[in-house]
């Protein structure tokens, strides 16, 4: 904390348009999640100020993300299930859950088991972000279109006698908790049935229609209906939004295109006196704790989904560490990933506290800091400040914000989180890896996002595992004592290499496969190369294969390599790793035809004649 002012100018403006840019997606993704846009504000500032307070990552911005609302969204709408469709009996629970989440972090950190996250393969990685996406699109496809379940009374009808027969199921659960159940004489069951409202029926029955019609194949089924009762006024305003996100980049990029939609739909439309669907109502004030989640603590309702928290804190996790990694090429800083993870879990923890969605390092956001001058975590601190000066001065004005208008924002952000990269390189990938990618894809879209995870994590593992056992019987031989050259010291042909190419070239040996549990030590390669260096001679004779993580890691070194000036010489390329690079178009774009040597005496016959200033 003591150089916490040094750049305070940088942070500040910094600090304030990472906040501006966070408020509309705090508030979309409040809405999205089921508990409203003030949990969304909630986890925006009390993330983005505790974890900048406490985190590993200086110039990180943390708040709700779309992968984390995502899982959210399905964990709020199991337990208001299991609480009779009623938000606010429901609500205790759902914040234990996300308090467990920041605890569940915090022990990783603690432990010092953050540096183990970068074990998750990229293929895993891939299916899930592309996952969140369409889950994204689909589910807004409803409120894009103005229909809400809610007012479909034709729909709700539909479950009327299902909701009688669940009432009436729950007033013979009550008189057999109390022992006055009796089977030859059921005055009292008939006397309380006939006590049940009209009002109790068609909130049961409201509950069932918003659980037919929840996640994605909710939304498909509920498809046809919303296109037969299209709100044009809803869907106008979304595709304004849309639009004017997408347009607007193409005048600048200094000032936030989802900033721009917001205020321009909004107050358009407020002003032009449209009769459109405004968002829930904000509370105004400062947000009061949740002490009743400890004072109606029930174990029995928890202990199903300790294993979604634990799953929720990893996602927050990974989100997290992957936008610090994002964070220190742009700054060229190292971040230190276990306080990182404390950081993160005490942020998710007091926003739990104070009825806040859960969240993590949220890159677009991080990024506008750095680019606007952010330099230390007083920026993250000043940029959740920013969001709490709007909901104590804006509170009510930002409640006539349209439904729509976040709508159309979750639509790009939808869009926007999908793995394009991944996506097109299926044609190229080995055939196991994309089964993998496209099996979580399929699982987390239309079953479960946490047994999606689980499943291609195991997958990854048996896949790499069969793939080590077939390249270490590959490379079983039986040698003979009398040949020489197998009996060789290890990278011999490197012992009479010339002192004076060594300030000029550098050596890089390569021995085993490049996975994904290697990719992070493989990519510190560049920071070890010495300012001197002209060529780089990456030995892979002994890289067998190279997975889709370890391809991208590969494609990044070589690009900074590029970037710095440094011509990169690649020995002995091996049929499988060689294959991958020229499909995705590594050679010859990164690596040049000439540059590739079937061994190392061939290589320093290249330096020797094309390294100019070697004496």
């Amino acid at each position: 904390m003591k150089n916490l002012f040094t750049h305070f100018r940088g942070d500040l403006f910094g600090g304030i348009t990472a906040g501006i840019v966070a408020l509309p997606l705090a508030l979309a993704f409040g809405v999205q999640s089921g508990l409203g846009p003030d949990a969304g504000l909630y986890g925006a500032i009390f993330i983005g100020f505790f974890a900048s307070m406490f985190g590993g990552t200086p110039v990180q911005i943390s708040g709700p993300t779309a992968p984390m609302t995502a899982v959210s969204m399905l964990i709020i709408a199991g337990i208001i299930g299991v609480n009779d469709g009623d938000v606010a009996k429901a609500l205790p629970f759902i914040l234990i859950v996300f308090l467990l989440a920041g605890l569940f972090q915090i022990i990783l950190g603690v432990l010092k088991l953050g540096k183990y996250i970068k074990f998750i393969p990229y293929p895993v990685v891939s299916g899930f972000m592309t996952a969140i996406g369409v889950i994204i699109l689909i589910t807004q496809f409803l409120p894009l279109l103005g229909y809400y379940v809610q007012e479909d009374e034709e729909f709700i009808a539909n479950f009327e006698p299902q909701a009688q027969e669940i009432l009436m199921e729950n007033i013979l659960k009550e008189e057999a908790g109390e022992g006055i159940l009796v089977l030859e004489n059921f005055k009292e069951t008939v006397l309380r049935a006939e006590n049940i409202t009209t009002e109790e029926i068609r909130k049961e029955a409201q509950n069932l229609a918003k659980s037919e019609t929840s996640g994605v194949l909710g939304a498909i089924k509920s498809l046809p209906r919303a296109i037969q009762q299209i709100d044009y006024l809803e869907f106008i305003l979304a595709f304004l939004t849309i639009f004017i996100i997408y347009g607007f980049k193409r005048i600048t990029t200094a000032i936030p295109s989802t900033l721009v939609a917001l205020l321009v739909v909004s107050l358009g439309a407020y002003f032009l006196g449209l009769d459109y669907r405004p968002i829930q109502q904000i509370p105004g004030g400062f947000p009061m704790p949740h002490f009743e989640i400890f004072t109606n603590f029930k174990f029995g309702i928890i202990s199903p989904y300790i294993f979604t928290a634990l799953t929720l804190a990893l996602l927050g996790a990974i989100d997290s560490l992957l936008t610090s990694v994002v964070a220190d090429n742009m700054t060229k800083t190292k971040h230190d990933p276990n306080k990182e993870l404390v950081g993160q879990g005490v942020g998710n923890g007091i926003a739990a506290l104070f009825g806040g969605l859960p969240g993590a390092g949220a890159t677009i956001r991080t990024v506008v800091n750095i680019k606007s001058g952010g330099k230390t975590r007083l920026s993250g601190m000043i940029a959740a400040i920013v969001l709490l000066v709007v909901l104590l001065a804006l509170g009510p004005i930002a409640s006539q914000i349209p439904a729509a208008v976040l709508a159309g924002i979750l639509i790009t952000v939808g869009i926007g989180v999908m793995d394009y990269k991944g996506i097109k390189a299926i044609p190229h990938m080995p055939t196991t890896e994309v089964i993998i990618m496209i099996t979580v894809l399929l699982l987390a879209t239309f079953w479960n996002l946490v047994y999606a995870v689980g499943i291609g994590l195991i997958i990854a593992s048996l896949i790499f595992m069969k793939k080590m056992g077939e390249v270490s019987v590959g490379k079983s031989k039986v040698v003979k004592l009398d040949d020489s050259d197998e009996l060789k010291e290890s990278w011999a042909d490197e012992m009479n290499f010339p002192a004076r190419l060594k300030e000029e070239v550098y050596i890089k040996r390569l021995d085993g496969p490049l996975f994904f549990g290697y990719t992070n030590d493989f990519q510190l390669l560049v920071n070890e190369i010495p300012d001197t260096a002209s060529h780089v001679i990456i030995r892979m004779g002994r890289v067998p294969y190279i997975d889709q993580s370890g391809l991208y890691a590969l494609e990044e070194v070589l690009m900074k390599l590029r970037n710095n000036g440094i011509i990169p010489l690649i020995v002995n390329l091996q049929k499988q790793p060689k294959y991958l690079m020229e499909k995705i178009d590594i050679i010859p774009d990164l690596v040049a035809e000439e540059h590739l040597f079937s061994n190392f005496k061939e290589s320093m016959n290249f330096i020797q004649q094309n390294v100019k200033d070697i004496v």
